[in-house]
């Protein structure tokens, strides 16, 4: 099949012959897309017609888009959460879905302070061929060698009822999709399945890195899924370097390695070998750790990594490691389905934008007005089709998906940055009401503030209290952190907190927060210990002068309780008597719902 010459010039340099289907097939989505749409959203009614969900509503069969709009109401998790509750505890009616349910993808937006729970019915991969599509067609070669990829599994457990719940990648990497996947010469990877699937997060991640080293002159691409994990990589390399060269140079495995499929599909790989071994001993003792990435993987053409939303806080310190190579962001997807792809994925970060696929489930926008108070069942939203949408708002994705979620808000923000064909481009902007954020954690502000006040009343007996508070997520450190600044009121400086009660306030903060911070912090060793810094008595009333004379309204200013603009840290940090760590860790499990 030729390459029709729109696709040339709409999609990048010439592409190679096979990929000229998986082309075509994205050009007639983005063409018809308004069809499409109809299409994607009578089969969801088709075939969840007689759910007891859509059934509640009268929609009596019909599959059109005024039917629906009009009688489906716009919901959030919360509405929800008695159907999810009942699939949990074992009920296998058709509630949500028409299609058996198989299991229970835990997301890592939160919902009062746990885990939402989306669905899948089948085993519905998302098929990754069309970003490496397009990466190959801005890097040729691909196929020549390999990814190192840091990828991991997390914690997974089983409802009341029996269904699994993991999260999606989780899910992925053990199906037999992953295990099983053909020899495809784009999507090698130096990372072996066991390693992978390995549940220690320290043992998964040594392995991964020492077979990385090992085929280092083959590695054509590194990366993890968000950019965090990336940079967790390389800071255990900073940390593990000489027991690395140890094991490089004599064929011997660490004796920490102690799951036995692990060493075993280790020993394949792993003989002597000192000259690798002197080379990563030169690259790594000498403490400059600038362009790193390059230098012991010298024919890297990129770091595949997401780095948007409140991934683009690491955007300075990738670069550094990495001696400036591409960062490539390739799709757009979560627990809920897979959204879009980005059509050219060596843009500059800031430049990313991601094309809506209308095949993957029904899309409507709810438009987002940062100061509105929302809407009630009284007053509903007017909800703008995917084709309707304007260059340059802001909105909120809402999903009907094949299974079974109608009319959802997702709680992305999205701005509308161009159009390919008729689908919208969208650049991620932010999760709706998220503070903080340091890897797959999210912390809003109503969940700040209840581990705030929680631990102060630590300080109760020494008659302190928090005047005011702030906080910022510090990636500078790796892995990164939650810093919270206090203004303390003491009554009684002969009866003052210690460093000991203040570092015990850390930690009752880190126990108020979600679980997902909470593995974090303890399984996945992706999150540092939260710090409190006291800042001087005042310092509060400086910050609201400051955002004065930068033309705030004394009547409305509000104490920001995030930060993250230069001057303003600088002012806060300027002012800091006492730092504080947490002196353990919050405690964790796997979360079991009741």
């Amino acid at each position: 099949m030729a390459i029709d010459s729109s696709l040339s010039s709409s999609l990048g340099p010439a592409a190679c012959e096979k990929d000229a289907k998986a082309l075509q097939f994205i050009e007639e989505m983005t063409k018809n897309a308004d069809p499409v749409q109809e299409n994607v959203l009578a089969e969801i009614l088709r075939r969840n017609a007689d759910t007891e969900y859509l059934q509640r509503f009268q929609l009596c069969g019909a599959t059109d888009r005024d039917t629906f709009k009009s009688k489906i109401p716009v919901i959030t998790y919360e509405d929800l959460q008695p159907e999810i509750q009942r699939i949990a505890n074992g009920d296998r009616s058709a509630i949500l879905s028409a299609h058996p349910i198989s299991e229970f993808l835990t997301s890592s937006g939160t919902s009062a302070g746990e885990r939402n729970s989306c669905l899948r019915f089948r085993k519905s991969w998302i098929v990754v061929s069309f970003s490496i599509v397009f990466s190959c067609l801005y890097v040729p070669g691909l196929d020549k060698g390999k990814g190192l990829y840091f990828l991991f599994v997390k914690s997974e457990t089983k409802t009341p009822g029996g269904l699994l719940a993991r999260p999606v990648l989780t899910s992925y990497y053990k199906s037999e999709h992953f295990k099983t996947r053909p020899y495809d010469p784009y999507m090698v990877y130096t990372s072996p399945n066991e390693s992978i699937l390995c549940s220690d997060s320290f043992q998964s991640m040594y392995t991964q890195m020492l077979c990385g080293l090992y085929l280092h002159n083959e590695v054509l691409r590194v990366g993890a899924v968000f950019a965090s994990g990336l940079l967790r990589a390389i800071r255990f390399l900073q940390l593990n370097w000489e027991q690395l060269v140890q094991d490089i140079s004599t064929g011997t495995l660490n004796p920490k390695i102690t799951d036995p499929s692990v060493r075993e599909c280790i020993s394949h790989l792993h003989q002597p070998n000192p000259e690798l071994a002197e080379f990563i001993t030169k690259e790594c003792s000498g403490g400059n750790w600038e362009g790193i990435i390059s230098r012991i993987w010298p024919n890297t053409k990129y770091l595949d990594v997401i780095v948007t939303g409140a991934m683009a806080q690491y955007i300075p310190t990738l670069d550094y490691y990495s001696g400036g190579l591409p960062l490539a962001c390739t799709m757009y997807a979560s627990s809920e389905c897979y959204f879009g792809i980005n059509l050219n994925p060596m843009c500059k970060p800031s430049d990313v934008s991601y094309t809506i696929m209308p095949n993957m489930a029904y899309f409507e926008f709810l438009p987002h007005e940062p100061s509105s108070s929302g809407f009630t069942r009284d007053s509903p939203p007017c909800l703008v089709d995917l084709v309707d949408l304007e260059i340059g708002k802001e909105y909120e994705l809402v999903i009907t998906t094949y299974a079974g979620l109608c009319r959802y808000r997702v709680g992305d923000i999205l701005r509308v940055s161009g159009f390919h064909n008729s689908a919208p481009q969208f650049n991620f902007v932010r999760r709706k009401n998220v503070l903080l954020s340091i890897d797959s954690d999210k912390t809003d502000e109503a969940e700040l503030q209840k581990a705030v006040d929680n631990a102060s009343q630590l300080l109760s007996e020494f008659n302190t209290s928090v005047v005011e508070y702030t906080s910022y997520a510090d990636t500078k450190t790796i892995p990164g952190h939650y810093v919270i600044y206090w203004e303390l009121l003491v009554k009684d400086p002969a009866n003052s907190p210690s460093q000991e009660v203040l570092n015990q306030c850390c930690h009752a903060m880190e126990e108020s927060l979600n679980s997902v911070y909470r593995q974090g912090r303890v399984a996945d060793n992706s999150i540092g210990p939260l710090e409190i810094r006291v800042v001087k008595s005042g310092t509060f009333e400086e910050l609201m002068d400051y955002a004065i004379s930068r033309g705030a309204s004394i009547n409305q200013y509000k104490v920001p309780r995030c930060v993250n603009f230069t001057p303003i840290m600088e002012l806060l940090d300027s002012r800091v008597v006492t730092a504080h760590f947490s002196p353990t860790l919050p405690n964790w499990t796997p979360e079991r719902r009741r």
